[in-house]
């Protein structure tokens, strides 16, 4: 998430940050390693094999990444971001957010320019290390992690209306395993009915719209169902697509110690010499503190942000403990692509021991259609995450 100059110089100075003479500059990095082990049924087992994939018990590292960030002494605001970080999965380095925010107060808003999250959903605009589940839900795999190209966002108090306007291309990304479009435009947009920052209670309900060109009029769909040590156990394999639309819709309550909510959505491809199709996806959760920490949310980005940890660990205290239940599906199943259709349900406790420092306790259990069959997976996961922001 993009970060504005009242971040920097109306606050502390961090232990992390310094400001120069022409420039704020903080130095960041986070890390995360998964832990999973894996029951499945029979059939589970035999959809496995038609697959021609394994499932394996390990300790994974989920991504490291270095970060360094400031906000430059200038009339006008402007922060400035770069991001490189190490893929588990995938066994590489790549350049993650990175670029340049430009305040605009004469527009109510923010443009970023360069690499980002495109602004589709909340959660995936939202930082990797401040969400209340493990991973996103399955459904916004359909959508790339990282575009490069120019957004608009903003936020108008008195309304309380927010709006995220961008246009994104693969000039710079080509041939990265994140670019499989070659072209998109996003937006997203809504409305708080209800806001109050000095007790955390918020009602949010926004939409999205994104409309692409995926590489080479061809594109698939894959998903390690929200466990980063499984394999792609639902992938449509490649098919035909000129252009995508993708529609969504978010809505989330919080009262501080309790969140709802919920995002779905739609995913069509259009194709002029064969059949379009249409996936279809979406998640409910609900989380619940125990101590007396909460998710604040933030106006700037119109997300929730990290978790204020009181009495840490580290200074004889509890830190803060989270239950979540999450309820979540995936459909790629759709005439002659079955890419197959998963259905999760998550319980999971977060114990946030310091405010860096973070483990997580997760079960899943799924159900798979895919091969004319239905089979059974239990997943056990535990994650280790220490965040320096």
């Amino acid at each position: 998430m993009e970060i504005g100059k009242s971040d920097y110089l109306d606050s502390v100075v961090k232990p992390n940050e310094f400001h120069g003479t022409y420039s704020t500059c903080r130095i960041g990095f986070g890390y995360m390693i998964d832990g999973a082990t894996f029951s499945e049924d029979a059939v589970f087992k035999q959809q496995m094999d038609s697959a021609s994939l394994d499932l394996e018990s390990q300790f994974l590292t989920r991504d490291f990444r270095a970060i360094i960030s400031g906000v430059f002494k200038s009339k006008r605001t402007v922060a400035w971001k770069m991001a490189y970080m190490f893929d588990g999965n995938e066994k590489i380095w790549l350049m993650r957010e990175t670029g340049v925010t430009i305040g605009v107060p004469e527009l109510a808003g923010h443009i970023f320019i360069g690499r980002t999250k495109e602004g589709y959903s909340m959660v995936k605009v939202m930082n990797g290390h401040s969400g209340w589940t493990a991973e996103r839900q399955m459904a916004l795999d359909v959508i790339p992690i990282l575009a490069d190209g120019i957004k608009w966002f903003g936020f108008i108090p008195k309304s309380k209306i927010f709006w995220n306007l961008g246009y994104f291309n693969d000039v710079i990304s080509v041939g990265h395993s994140f670019s499989t479009y070659a072209w998109q435009w996003d937006a997203r947009a809504g409305w708080l009915p209800f806001y109050d920052k000095e007790k955390n209670k918020v009602v949010h309900i926004g939409g999205n719209f994104r409309y692409g060109k995926p590489v080479n009029e061809k594109i698939t769909l894959k998903s390690r169902p929200e466990a980063n040590t499984l394999p792609q156990i639902i992938n449509t394999g490649s098919f035909a697509a000129n252009n995508s639309t993708h529609i969504g819709a978010e809505a989330y309550y919080s009262n501080g110690k309790m969140m709802i909510g919920s995002e779905v959505m739609v995913h069509n491809f259009q194709s002029k010499d064969f059949k379009d199709h249409q996936f279809v996806g979406g998640d409910v959760s609900i989380s619940y503190f125990f101590t007396k920490g909460g998710r604040p949310y933030n106006t700037q980005g119109n997300v929730f942000g990290f978790v204020p940890v009181n009495n840490a660990l580290s200074k004889g205290g509890w830190g803060e403990i989270e239950a979540v239940l999450r309820v979540s599906s995936l459909d790629l199943n759709d005439g002659s692509i079955q890419g197959g259709k998963f259905w999760r349900i998550t319980p999971m406790i977060n114990w946030y021991m310091t405010k860096t420092l973070r483990l997580e306790f997760v079960y899943g259990y799924g159900i798979l259609d895919r091969y004319n069959l239905e089979g059974t997976l239990q997943v056990y996961q535990v994650r280790l995450q220490l965040s320096v922001f």
